[in-house]
């Protein structure tokens, strides 16, 4: 892959997997909302990359539903076409806030849900039309199993994660591969505020796990990779035990 459009570059996990990109020789399309964060991140990856990469900004709101089509149209034109895109936008939404707003509730599965449903089917009828592509998406660990503490969150990314199944069946037999991205606890600005432990990994971990995802074209990968055990246990918990765990 040389030409990847990045949507939600200004996230910990998708600069630190850019870094690793442009260090190969990748020509990226930046997607993000904030403009100065976008510029910082392009001008440092100018550095790194040198002449030898083509750096590609393009401001871009998930919530606007008038945006998705127009992101992709831009990106695939400003490098002539693209051989892959990493889905790396989100929020953390505070639960709290989402029972007491059905609102709330409805615009954070908006942005951690159909924006991205949104995107990753424009991109897979555009890679299935060319005959290959590689479509990955940073989910979550919580999608696989409601939990009190976040099942809006986890809502979402089960949502994701579903629909990405059903796309990569789809595109198995056109060239295209789909890539679910399922992280645990992952350092960064968005979880700041949390206590950090032994299961925590750097962002730069796990963008180094999603480079490889993409180039192996694997189906779904934990990151790190205990997360897949971890995860199995959970799921197999029986729900009248379950219902008594605060997890």
């Amino acid at each position: 892959m040389k030409k990847i459009l990045i949507v939600g570059a200004n996230s910990a996990i998708a600069a630190a997997a850019a870094r690793q990109w442009v260090g190969q020789g990748v020509s990226l399309v930046l997607a993000g909302r904030n403009p100065d964060r976008l510029s910082a991140l392009a001008a440092d990856l100018h550095v790194r990359g040198g002449s030898a990469v083509k750096i590609v900004e393009a401001i871009y709101d998930a919530t606007d539903r008038t945006a998705h089509a127009a992101l992709v149209e831009g990106a695939w034109n400003a490098l002539q076409g693209l051989d892959g895109v990493l889905i790396a936008h989100g929020s953390l939404p505070d639960q709290k806030a989402c029972e007491a707003s059905v609102a709330q509730t409805l615009m954070e599965l908006e942005t951690n849900a159909l924006s991205v449903i949104a995107v990753a089917s424009l991109l897979a009828n555009r890679f299935e039309a060319q005959g290959r592509g590689v479509i990955a998406v940073i989910g979550s660990v919580a999608g696989d199993r409601g939990r009190q503490s976040n099942y809006v969150y986890g809502a979402a990314k089960g949502m994701v994660g579903l629909f990405l199944q059903g796309l990569r069946n789809r595109l198995s037999r056109k060239g295209v591969r789909v890539v679910t991205i399922k992280p645990g606890f992952v350092d960064t600005p968005m979880t700041a505020s949390f206590k950090k432990g032994a299961l925590w990994a750097s962002a730069d971990q796990v963008a180094s796990g999603i480079v490889r995802a993409m180039e192996r074209a694997d189906g779904e990968v934990y990151l790190p990779g205990f997360w897949r055990l971890i995860m199995l246990i959970i799921r197999h918990i029986p729900e009248a035990v379950f219902k008594r765990m605060s997890l």
